[in-house]
């Protein structure tokens, strides 16, 4: 199958300003989820989704085009739907979302969700163990499965919620992935639903396709991630990580 990968990016981020051109390790963030996106070698083209010509410019350089979309878009899955009904993307299979906050993703979250979508999902992401530590953060999101392995809900409070106290929460708690593969006809469906309330009370788009009756496979990965960029205390960590990173390759 080809694969269309895309990262959805806006400036109207009101935890962090202008988030996708925010600097890490001195290149805009969204030029590192890019170099990132390529290194892994998985898509059969790559392309950034915005309504600003500044984050186009911030891209250029790379062997990707940016395309601009319209500005008011309330979600990234929205912003690409749109992409998706253009005639001259009609040729690709399956549309992988990579999140622009997600400098650190790893190649097999991509992987998985694509295989997700292969194995019969409407929509195929990823998720990693989460340390029970971290289960409360709002800004670490959690989902639960089902004994297929499909989402059953997402959520950025601690699910499941044990009523107990003590007990052995290991592999309890998985934090979601920020990677959506979607086949064509779930995507060109997402584009006529409406928001659902869920969906609207969590800030979680993929509430909208769990309350439609989209299915969600959900790959399991075996080491935890580091978390998405969402204000200016996570850029800070983002950086120390990166600079780590880079001292041990």
């Amino acid at each position: 199958m080809r694969v269309l990968g895309i990262i959805p990016a806006r400036l109207g981020s009101t935890r962090l300003p202008h988030k996708p051109l925010q600097l890490l390790a001195g290149e805009p963030l969204i030029a590192r989820v890019v170099e990132r996106v390529l290194d892994h070698d998985l898509v059969d083209e790559l392309i950034v989704a915005t309504d600003s010509t500044q984050i186009a410019d911030a891209v250029k350089g790379f062997r990707i085009r940016a395309v601009l979309t319209r500005g008011s878009h309330q979600t990234g899955t929205d912003r690409i739907a749109e992409v998706a009904a253009r005639a001259e993307f009609a040729g690709f299979d399956t549309w992988l979302n990579i999140q622009g906050d997600e400098p650190f993703v790893s190649r097999e979250a991509l992987a998985g969700a694509v295989r997700e979508v292969e194995q019969g999902s409407d929509l195929g992401t990823a998720a990693a163990p989460l340390d029970p530590a971290h289960a409360q953060d709002p800004n670490r999101v959690k989902v639960v499965t089902d004994a297929r392995g499909r989402a059953l809900y997402f959520s950025r409070s601690m699910i499941p919620h044990p009523r107990a106290s003590g007990g052995d929460r290991a592999n309890l708690y998985w934090q979601h992935v920020g990677v959506y593969a979607y086949t064509h006809e779930a995507l060109r469906r997402w584009g006529t639903l409406e928001p659902s309330p869920a969906e609207q009370a969590e800030q979680l788009e993929q509430l909208r396709a769990l309350y439609h009756g989209l299915s969600i496979g959900v790959a399991r990965l075996e080491q935890p991630v580091f978390p998405g960029i969402d204000t200016a205390e996570d850029l800070r960590r983002a950086e120390a990580h990166w600079h780590a990173y880079q001292g041990q390759v």
